[in-house]
């Protein structure tokens, strides 16, 4: 799993590759939290997570982005965009695509 953060205007967007599973789901959740205070720290700048490099994602990375929800509270939106086919099937079975605003 690789993440990368860069601020795009008003806007950050993290971008994750790879996967999301039981050995790197704590390195996926540390970067979301830490993306989440830099966009509070910017007055609440969104925060869009780029899903187009994700292979997969276990239960343990989606609990990664129910805390990063909670850490964000009402001040930075969290969105996700671009899932593939594999991703979108799993947001949906969760109801993710219910809690997150999802994109392309």
């Amino acid at each position: 799993m690789n993440w990368q953060l860069e601020q795009d205007g008003a806007r950050f967007v993290g971008r994750v590759n790879g996967r999301v599973d039981e050995t790197t789901w704590e390195a996926f959740s540390q970067a979301l939290i830490a993306a989440v205070k830099d966009a509070a720290a910017a007055g609440g700048a969104p925060l869009v997570v780029d899903l187009s490099g994700l292979d997969y994602m276990s239960s343990r990375g989606l609990r990664a982005l129910t805390m990063a929800k909670r850490e964000a509270g009402e001040v930075v939106a969290i969105s996700l965009s671009s899932p593939n086919a594999r991703m979108r099937e799993i947001l949906a079975i969760s109801r993710y695509d219910k809690l997150f605003e999802v994109i392309g």
